[in-house]
């Protein structure tokens, strides 16, 4: 039976949110009214004909093709630094405690006409200046685009050098359907080498050997998405014996077409077989949902109890890509928070 629960005063953290899909729209709408703004002047009315899950096809190709829209609008490096800050405090307002946002310095730095550095300095900005103002813990995590695998040393060498901004790992995102992981698998190991936090998207519209080949050849122990691995018991195996962890987005998977409905979710059948799950938004911007949300639909409508979503979260705080005392902080604040604000 779902539970009356305040799920916004349930304390929570969410590992997989992408800056890129966290914008507000009324702050879209100010960028593009603005000089700086050169991206097509039906772009705001474009986006909304994206917006909630309103596609008319969900797959891959159709969400995926947004993206090169919202990059229009990091129009300059305060641009960014205030859609990050926002992308945090809205974080913060909904109940959570820590979380990780992930986005893509080449995406940042196109309509800017900036570099790198400076993309990913300005998001850091951002994310700082709302941790001095809410009790909340922000880790960023570089995103590396299948499509742009020229850019993925000189992204690596953002994250490696990005620790004082908050940048603590890496991640492989994009069309896993069409393109390969493999030529990122030296990547991967330079990123381990350098002590990043590895995560990659795998598993979400590819079946579950792209989740396989993230676990055994990038060396992953977070998986984004993850819910083709129902497909393959054989995987789910490896998936529990090498304790990786899943960033379940429930539902952007059915917006974007990775799940056909959301009573047939398979973060069902991943629970039953022990997989590690965390529940997170990937795109709250453009899904209109917030993680609290999330918790309410996952209880009423996929029957997980209030101690369940306990668990995903304890999860989440244990992968999180913090060090040993700042995890320990978390674990010890979830848990005050837990009694506090849940009884």
């Amino acid at each position: 039976m779902p539970e009356i629960m305040d799920w916004k005063r349930f304390p929570k953290v969410d590992l997989h949110r992408h800056l890129e899909g966290s914008l507000r729209l009324d702050s879209l709408e100010e960028i593009a009214g603005s000089s700086r703004y050169r991206g097509p002047s039906d772009g705001i009315s474009k986006l909304k004909a994206h917006l909630y899950g309103g596609r008319e096809s969900r797959n891959p190709e159709s969400f995926l093709s947004v993206f090169p829209l919202i990059r229009n609008f990091f129009v300059s490096p305060e641009a960014i630094e205030r859609l990050a800050y926002e992308a945090a405090r809205d974080a913060a307002l909904d109940g959570i405690l820590h979380f990780e946002l992930r986005f893509n310095p080449v995406a940042l730095s196109q309509a800017s006409g900036i570099d790198f550095d400076t993309a990913a300095a300005s998001v850091g900005e951002g994310a700082r200046r709302a941790e001095a103002e809410f009790p909340l813990s922000v880790r960023l995590i570089v995103s590396i685009n299948r499509a742009e695998p020229g850019t993925a040393e000189s992204l690596l060498r953002v994250a490696a050098e990005g620790r004082a901004l908050g940048i603590a790992g890496i991640d492989l995102a994009g069309d896993e359907v069409n393109l390969s992981a493999e030529p990122f698998v030296g990547l991967f190991r330079e990123a381990t080498a350098e002590g990043l936090g590895l995560t990659a998207h795998a598993g979400e519209w590819a079946g579950s050997e792209a989740v396989r080949f993230a676990i055994e050849q990038l060396g992953v122990r977070r998986i984004g998405h993850g819910v083709r691995v129902v497909d393959d018991e054989s995987v789910m195996d490896l998936a529990a014996e090498r304790e990786a962890t899943f960033e379940i987005c429930v539902s952007s998977n059915v917006q974007t077409g990775a799940v056909e409905e959301l009573g047939g979710h398979p973060i069902v059948e991943m629970k039953r077989r022990g997989l590690g799950l965390t529940l997170n938004t990937d795109d709250p911007g453009l899904s209109d949902l917030s993680l609290s949300g999330e918790f309410a639909l996952a209880n009423s409508e996929l029957g997980f109890s209030a101690e369940d979503l306990r668990d995903f979260t304890r999860r989440a705080a244990r992968a999180a890509f913090l060090d040993d005392a700042d995890r320990a902080d978390l674990l010890l604040r979830l848990e005050r928070d837990f009694r506090a604000r849940t009884d």
